[in-house]
């Protein structure tokens, strides 16, 4: 069963609108703290657009690449980005967080561009490594009176939900022979890395 783009976008838009929206009407609730913390959690990814851009990249990547490492990559994604955010909500020193946040853009842009083939555990590790950072930015961000367990798991489920929509983008465009819209679109994560890095 094929999903047209246009849906898969209309659907990107409502959940993204859902997110934002979510927050400020839980705050209107008394005694919902952990319901608050959770959808801060799920809004906190969207704050950042290299952090939507990179977890749309992985997802992508993992369409292209296709078989097992449809699921296995964005896993190793999900997995090492939560041990970043509990790295960075404990306070422990990880050197060149900020750098390594502008490199994944970059290079997950190219391999998206170019849709790059490599075996599973190299690309598991690749986007493995750039979780760490992702991760670890984030949980240094949770504001001291948040549930870092609830807020995690909103963190976790809004980065399932970004490489599944990445992931959609790919078969999408794949099934449709429009594999020029990944290229395009990796080429302009690469860019917004790029630009990061001048900016």
């Amino acid at each position: 069963m094929s999903v047209s783009l246009s849906k898969l976008g209309s659907i990107g838009i409502l959940a993204a609108m859902a997110v934002v929206v979510g927050p400020s009407v839980a705050q209107a609730h008394v005694g919902v703290g952990p319901v608050h913390d959770l959808l801060h959690g799920l809004e906190h990814p969207l704050t950042g657009f290299d952090h939507v851009l990179a977890m749309l990249a992985v997802g992508i990547w993992a369409a292209q690449l296709g078989g097992r490492s449809v699921w296995a990559v964005p896993m190793s994604f999900v997995g090492l980005v939560t041990v970043g955010g509990v790295l960075g909500m404990l306070g422990v020193y990880l050197p060149l967080v900020e750098p390594g946040i502008v490199i994944s853009l970059i290079v997950l842009g190219v391999l998206v561009a170019t849709a790059a083939r490599v075996p599973m555990a190299v690309s598991g590790t690749i986007v493995g490594a750039f979780a760490l950072v992702h991760g670890y930015a984030h949980g240094v961000e949770i504001p001291s009176a948040t549930s870092g367990l609830t807020f995690g798991l909103g963190f976790i489920l809004m980065t399932i939900i970004l490489h599944a929509v990445g992931i959609s983008f790919g078969v999408a465009t794949k099934r449709s022979n429009a594999s020029q819209w990944q290229r395009l679109t990796g080429s302009v994560i690469a860019a917004c890395g790029l630009y990061l890095i001048i900016s």
